[in-house]
């Protein structure tokens, strides 16, 4: 078992308060007003995959464009300005795997643009074989085709690779296709259910670096 799947918003960088940002801002370019409290309720989906959530959260005056277009807009002006802060552990991890020779993948809800630019910014662009976005399959978190599609990507079957999460949403796909799922509590810890359904809950990705070198499971 060499393979390990990441996601990115919430596991890798600390996006969770730009996207409130976006929302609010999205919410009130559109008439709905500040809508960033929307991201407790859909962390880990995409636009699509939330759309009945967002539906009843607002009924008929629920733009689903125009939020795509000026939370973008926000996402682009702040993107250009700044860098989302990375994950503590993010670069310890990422060392560790690629000395042991590990194959990595991202499988994130977020669009390519946002996965390319925080991943380039990052500099860490290049440590993965596999990226699969949230444009790239049909169905989004909690749905299993994101982790299905990397696994596949990564020629591995889901029982040999790791997936590595912070949300609710994201341990659903990723147990549903069958992965290892290890969970990074970023803005939701999980109930009891969520629990029995890991692998393991470590409190930060330089925990995840250092079960992996006590136990050798990598090995």
């Amino acid at each position: 078992m060499n393979a390990v799947i990441f996601d990115m918003d919430g596991l890798m960088f600390d996006t969770g308060k730009v996207f409130a940002l976006a929302w609010d801002y999205a919410g009130e370019k559109t008439g709905i007003g500040k809508a960033g409290y929307m991201l407790r309720k859909t962390q880990g989906m995409g636009f699509t995959a939330a759309r009945e959530l967002w539906g009843n959260e607002f009924g008929n005056s629920y733009d689903e464009e125009g939020m795509r277009r000026h939370t973008r807009e926000f996402l682009l002006k702040y993107y250009a300005a700044n860098r989302v802060p990375a994950k503590e552990g993010l670069y310890i991890l990422l060392n560790y795997l690629r000395n042991k020779g590990s194959r990595l993948a991202v499988a994130s809800s977020s669009p390519g643009w946002e996965v390319e630019n925080h991943l380039r910014k990052a500099g860490i662009w290049d440590y993965f074989q596999v990226i699969v976005c949230g444009e790239m399959v049909k169905h989004s978190k909690p749905a299993p085709d994101i982790y299905i599609k990397a696994c596949e990507l990564l020629r591995e079957e889901p029982e040999n690779c790791f997936a590595l999460e912070d949300s609710r949403n994201g341990i659903l796909s990723a147990c549903g296709a069958g992965c290892k799922t290890v969970m990074v509590p970023d803005l939701w810890q999980p109930d009891e259910a969520t629990e029995n359904m890991l692998f393991g809950r470590f409190a930060n990705l330089e925990e995840v670096k250092l079960y992996l070198e006590r136990t050798g499971i990598l090995d």
